[in-house]
């Protein structure tokens, strides 16, 4: 049996270790908060923004964010149909109706277009999922809320790294949420932050995100509302921290890796992965290679042989709208039929090319009807 290829692996050293090992043994009493507030600071310093909270997920970031906006019951909130459930499950939680809108065939992304169509006087926000490391095209999205008088919420989870005309993934909205999980550029282990630059918004989900205690209350154990437990750990801000510090050379790696296979497999007839357009840069969270319907290729093919090689296959996202707790929307056919025919490839820091190779070539060999 060939050595297995992981498709995703956190970069971790020594820098790591040492920082967690630290807040584990002296991060207590007046230094409870202390990697916490680095962590926030260093990120807030990467992307140029003035606010930042870090949190216990991007869920959670993005939960208290809504929650902040008050949405709630008999407001829509618009998303795409191709999303992990993190991005919808706090809009049910909140009593509000998701409406799940079709992607734009090449970026996978919102269609600005069906975002247009849906919007209702009950539409509360507009949540723009940068799937993979792929930008929204938020020129459009933002005119639209602006327009309309609408939020817009990015969903940033996959695109730490990625650029939007001089603007970072995250920086453009009402508010962004990032995703700190294993599989992620950055790693806490587990772990979210939310960034704005409303300060009003800033204060509200700092008061909400700490049991509805307010930083300038002066009575001990005196919450002002009721709020949420969704703080990050200052362990897991320490392993933040050393993150940070590395968070060009690991954005850097991941984009090479997608470059390498970008290289070898656009040449293929009828595929095609993640693009970046002019002006944009993409963070390259995860490579993922799509194949055209009639190429006749599927996910299952691809699953296979991609196991039959130790080769993790991670699927491409499914529907929101097929799955149980929805109703259908099989006319956001993008959505529906892009998963079939996709596949993600792996991309963990430290692959080596023999490895990249191995996958470029089963994939390679399935396209060639092998």
């Amino acid at each position: 049996m060939k050595p297995r290829i992981y498709y995703t692996k956190p970069s971790i050293t020594d820098s790591e270790v040492r920082y967690a090992t630290d807040a584990a043994a002296n991060g207590w009493g007046e230094r409870c908060y202390e990697y916490i507030g680095q962590f926030e600071q260093a990120f807030k310093d990467h992307l140029g923004i003035e606010y930042a909270i870090a949190t216990s997920s991007c869920t959670g970031a993005l939960h208290l964010g809504l929650a902040a906006l008050d949405i709630g019951p008999g407001d829509e909130v618009i998303l795409a149909d191709t999303n992990w459930v993190a991005t919808v499950s706090p809009i049910v939680h909140l009593g509000a109706t998701p409406i799940f809108v079709d992607i734009l065939p090449d970026s996978w992304c919102l269609d600005p277009a069906r975002v247009q169509a849906a919007i209702s006087p009950r539409t509360k926000a507009i949540v723009a999922t940068h799937i993979y490391g792929n930008l929204c095209d938020m020129e459009r999205l933002l005119a639209i809320g602006g327009t309309c008088g609408i939020p817009i919420i990015e969903d940033a989870a996959e695109a730490l790294g990625s650029v939007y005309h001089g603007k970072r993934a995250g920086t453009m909205g009402r508010f962004g949420a990032f995703s700190f999980h294993g599989s992620k550029t950055v790693t806490t282990g587990e772990g979210g932050m939310f960034v704005t630059r409303d300060p009003d918004l800033y204060e509200r989900v700092l008061t909400l995100s700490n049991h509805g205690r307010a930083r300038n209350q002066k009575k001990q154990f005196w919450p002002d509302m009721t709020g949420y437990k969704y703080k990050m750990s200052n362990i897991q801000a320490a392993i933040g921290c050393a993150q940070m510090e590395r968070i060009e050379s690991l954005v850097e790696r991941k984009r090479e890796i997608l470059a390498t296979y970008r290289e070898a497999l656009l040449s293929l007839k009828g595929a095609s992965m993640n693009p970046e357009p002019p002006g944009t840069i993409n963070g390259a969270w995860m490579p993922t290679v799509v194949f055209d319907e009639p190429s006749g290729v599927t996910r299952e093919m691809l699953q296979q042989a991609l196991g039959a090689e130790n080769v993790d296959a991670r699927v491409f996202f499914w529907p929101l709208s097929g799955m149980d707790m929805f109703e259908p929307v099989p006319q956001n056919h993008n959505a529906w039929s892009i998963p079939g025919r996709a596949i993600n490839l792996p991309s963990y820091h430290d692959i080596d090319a023999n490895d990249i190779d191995r996958v470029i070539d089963v994939i390679r060999r399935i396209s060639h009807g092998g």
